[in-house]
């Protein structure tokens, strides 16, 4: 009997055993999972801070080489306060960019934050975001390598994140800049001209992902399931001679996303983009149709990168429109599989855009079309050819068809990548 209660507890020992590490390899697995995921949410997560991938290496024509550090605080640093800052240096205009910013939370249940910051920086003129989009992040924008027009402000800036639901969020702004084109740019009005300026702004954004499912990891909302349609929804405010802001104008902005699943691996994407701008609007607050073709002479003088909704065969600065409205659409046609691990993708892309601009005799020293008679540009990406490195064609017909052919012509790499 003796023998058979120690074989027993042998048994049972050994079931522990197993069962702790069986346990142990769930957690590691876990903690890998996590690691990873953060990673792809662009974050190398230390103890109390997690630092920020995007500030450590960029490229871009006015800045050549762009690095430095930036970071936000997680939550073994406090679950109530955040500091959300970076540091970077451009080595060919030979200048320090940097935001100092903080944030305390207070609401809990709807994940209210109230941030304040200061930011001394470069921003593209003709860019226009949503505040929404800061809370979720795209680990790679090629087209950043090509920008060259860039204007610098100085901003001070105090907003109120919160989650109206769990699939509608908000973020209300107000700020001060002070704006200075890098550029030969004058801005005309019926009172002065403008060299640069300040700016008193109030901004209001809403984002709506009605299907998809979502869930806050180290102050960022993580999609875990992702759903369409999505919009997008923006309000700009500009006021005159409040706290020295120079300008009156007003803008909205929209945005909605679509996917059709055929299966895992064959689907059709549609981008929908408009804005609206009213008033009297300086050239670094309109919009200029996502650019990505650099003005060289040849095809492979112009090869870059492609972007991932970019206009690829629109030169840089050929267009500002104060309205205009965008449709991109994308086909990603299954898999070739060469390999169980070699599996090139070929997606088939449409793009439209159409726009125009009131008083263009406003901006003045610089020259550029509007797009009236509707843009239009075809083409395809062949991707993950090699290390997430593809290739991509593009061509540009209809209203804005270049004379020589090779002018209509984009072709590029591609980069995809995921963790």
């Amino acid at each position: 009997m003796c023998l058979i209660t120690l074989c027993a507890v042998a048994l049972h020992a050994q079931d522990t055993s197993i069962s702790q590490d069986s346990l142990q390899t769930k957690k590691d697995s876990i903690s890998k999972t996590k690691y990873l995921k953060q990673l792809g949410n662009g974050y190398f997560p230390t103890k109390f801070l997690n630092l920020d991938l995007r500030y450590l290496v960029k490229y871009n024509q006015y800045e050549g080489l762009r690095t430095g550090i930036g970071g936000i605080t997680n939550d073994n640093f406090s679950e109530k306060y955040r500091i959300n800052s970076y540091v970077v240096y451009g080595f060919k205009d030979h200048r320090f960019k940097y935001k100092i910013g903080g944030a305390f939370r207070v609401n809990e249940a709807h994940n209210t934050w109230v941030n304040l910051s200061y930011t001394d920086d470069l921003q593209e003129t003709g860019s226009s975001s949503f505040l929404t989009d800061n809370r979720f992040f795209q680990f790679f924008e090629p087209r950043l390598l090509n920008i060259d027009l860039f204007h610098k402000h100085i901003t001070k800036a105090v907003s109120l994140e919160h989650n109206l639901s769990d699939q509608l969020f908000s973020e209300t702004e107000v700020s001060l800049s002070k704006i200075d084109p890098t550029y030969n740019y004058l801005f005309a009005t019926q009172d002065e001209i403008y060299k640069n300026f300040d700016l008193t702004l109030a901004r209001i954004s809403l984002q709506w992902n009605p299907f998809s499912t979502y869930e806050e990891t180290e102050g960022k909302m993580v999609e875990t399931k992702e759903g369409f349609p999505k919009f997008s929804l923006q309000f700009t405010k500009s006021f005159k001679n409040l706290i020295k802001g120079d300008f009156d104008f007003f803008k909205i902005d929209f945005r909605t996303k679509y996917q059709l699943h055929y299966n895992d691996e064959v689907y059709t994407q549609a981008t929908f983009r408009s804005g609206l701008a009213t008033g009297r609007t300086p050239l670094t607050h309109l919009y200029h149709a996502y650019p990505n073709n650099i003005t060289k002479e040849t095809v492979f003088q112009r090869f870059s990168v492609a972007g991932v909704n970019s206009f690829e065969t629109i030169y840089f600065n050929e267009f500002f429109s104060n309205r205009f409205a965008t449709l991109q659409l994308k086909h990603f046609v299954k898999p070739f599989k060469i390999s169980e691990r070699y599996r090139p993708q070929l997606v088939l892309i449409s793009r439209f855009a159409i726009g125009d601009m009131n008083n263009t005799e406003r901006h003045q020293n610089i020259s550029f079309g509007t797009l009236d008679k509707g843009y239009s540009e075809a083409g395809f990406e062949l991707n993950k050819l090699l290390f997430g490195f593809g290739l991509s064609f593009a061509y540009r017909y209809g209203g804005y068809h270049l004379p020589e052919f090779t002018d209509n012509l984009a072709v590029k790499f591609t980069f995809n990548v995921s963790l």
